[in-house]
């Protein structure tokens, strides 16, 4: 019982990670975030892997699954401080885009409410790009839907590690509890006190 419902949890919560981790993905891509690009698709490859695992009794790829969940959540917190600029980190770097585009974000640039002037890409970026004015005033910062979007991200995983962890323990004791039983053994339990002799004469003697 405790299986079935860890396990549901652990599927459906991968399933709703798999969503958010895919919407974001598409928003990074219009916003040309590169690094963040790469980081979402390695995560897109662990939730599927857990998914997988959870579903397949695979106890393995769950803790790939949980051990992903903590570098994930660094991964998060590293992008709120970029985007509220904590410890002399700065959103207007091209960090993120690999110094090829002076995109910011896609939210940076389409945002509701805020204001954007066309600028020359440089290097290997979009010629058509746009960039946020400096000092444009905006109903809510770009910057703060960013940083949401990680506390989500860090959320889901938080609980996706709790889940994991949980998992990952039932499916041991379950392993542990049929191998015990002689799940695993070839040969029954009574019979390891017997000498290969005897059992051979018993099946000498069983009908035909």
């Amino acid at each position: 019982m405790g299986s079935c419902s860890g396990r549901c949890a652990l599927i459906v919560l991968c399933t709703f990670q798999l969503v958010t981790a895919l919407e974001r993905q598409v928003f990074d891509f219009l916003g040309y975030q590169w690094v963040p690009i790469l980081a979402n698709f390695a995560h897109i490859v662990v939730i599927i892997l857990g998914l997988f695992g959870t579903i397949q009794y695979r106890p393995r790829y769950v803790v790939v699954y949980t051990v992903w969940t903590a570098i994930w959540v660094t991964w998060n917190i590293f992008i709120i401080c970029f985007y509220l600029e904590v410890g002399g980190l700065s959103q207007d770097s091209e960090l993120l885009t690999f110094s090829l585009s002076q995109h910011r974000s896609w939210w940076h640039e389409h945002w509701p409410g805020c204001l954007h002037e066309e600028v020359p890409a440089a290097g290997l970026g979009d010629p058509h790009g746009q960039a946020l004015v400096s000092g444009a005033i905006c109903a809510l910062e770009p910057s703060s839907v960013e940083a949401l979007h990680s506390g989500l991200q860090i959320l889901i995983a938080l609980l996706g590690f709790v889940c994991g962890c949980y998992v990952v323990s039932v499916f041991t004791e379950e392993e542990d509890s049929f191998d015990f039983i002689g799940g695993f053994d070839p040969f029954p339990l009574y019979h390891v006190n017997e000498k290969p002799s005897s059992l051979l004469s018993k099946q000498a003697y069983l009908p035909a």
